[in-house]
């Protein structure tokens, strides 16, 4: 079984990126985004139990997002796989896929990790928030969502690096050459 995940940081393009892997590659992509609306809008259990702490403000547990990852995971088209999108973020969901992947008999084959300037960044999201029409996707917001990166996910490089995981691609390259880029680098591993 063959994992990777995506990281880098709001606007690098890992959606898009997981979309054009998933076709060429023919592993799911599994992304968090994706997880929680599907469980909130068909109301399954989980979706219940993530709504009431969306309810009253706070963040969802580690522990109901990893449980939706689970469910996901052990789903027949993930047998071989996945391409994971937005996950993991913290230090506490990294151990707890660790352990995940060792139930299942998988393991991480690489860690791409899409680089993109900060500024180019938020040009990208702002261009996004006026297509999409998004409210996340306003200025201050697209800076407090930068932040929260730098300070949880971005430690995970380390993690991951000291697993000799990581394997840097330029996110501002044209987004066919990204996916080339992704490509050869998930090929590699």
């Amino acid at each position: 079984m063959k994992f990777v995940i995506l990281i880098g940081p709001p606007g690098a393009g890992k959606g898009t990126q997981a979309k054009m892997l998933e076709q060429s590659l023919g592993l799911p992509q599994v992304s968090t985004g994706d997880l929680f609306r599907y469980n909130l809008k068909n109301e399954t259990p989980l979706g219940k139990l993530a709504r009431t702490f969306m309810d009253k403000g706070e963040l969802v547990p580690d522990e109901v997002t990893v449980a939706m990852v689970k469910d996901r995971l052990a789903q027949a088209d993930a047998a071989d796989g996945a391409i994971l999108d937005g996950f993991p973020r913290t230090q506490a969901q990294a151990d707890a896929l660790d352990q995940l992947l060792s139930q299942l008999g998988g393991r991480i084959t690489v860690v791409p990790n899409i680089i993109v300037d900060g500024e180019e960044l938020i040009q990208r999201l702002l261009k996004r928030a006026q297509i999409e029409g998004r409210a996340d996707d306003n200025e201050d917001a697209i800076r407090t969502r930068m932040r929260v990166y730098q300070e949880q996910t971005k430690p995970l490089l380390d993690y991951y690096q000291q697993h000799g995981l990581v394997v840097d691609v330029n996110g501002q390259q044209s987004i066919e050459d990204v996916q080339q880029d992704l490509q050869r680098v998930i090929g590699q591993a």
